[in-house]
């Protein structure tokens, strides 16, 4: 994390493409325990917190730099999804048409995350060469 308030918007995508690469390998497990009985399937919250966080009637830079001071605050939690309910007898709940979905969906996600950090630090690199 970069501690200074120009960097406030790459500090909260650099948190969300830490928390996007986390969910990528909680799903790429999920994936690997399709065949494990009682395996239930997890997941990563991080976008309702960080859009609860995110939601109010400041300016989007007063309350990016908002998240920013508490940024530390905010993780991906992981949690077992559906704990008591399986689709199949031998109790897993992992559906591999419904995992590869979630984590081309998770891909896509990072590599957008990744490309704004990218435009953030070029709009810079512009500012200050001219």
């Amino acid at each position: 994390m970069i501690n200074t308030n120009i960097y406030n918007y790459i500090n909260v995508l650099d948190k969300a493409a830490d928390a996007a690469n986390s969910r990528n390998e909680i799903l790429s497990n999920n994936i690997a325990n399709v065949d494990t009985p009682n395996y239930k399937r997890k997941d990563v919250a991080f976008e309702n917190y960080l859009e609860q966080a995110l939601i109010g009637p400041e300016s989007l830079d007063e309350r990016i730099a908002d998240v920013n001071t508490h940024l530390s605050d905010f993780g991906g939690m992981t949690y077992t999804d559906h704990s008591t309910l399986s689709y199949r007898l031998d109790g897993n709940n992992v559906d591999m048409d419904t995992e590869s979905a979630y984590l081309a969906e998770n891909q896509i996600r990072y590599n957008a995350l990744v490309e704004q950090i990218g435009q953030e630090f070029s709009r810079y690199k512009t500012v200050l060469s001219n």
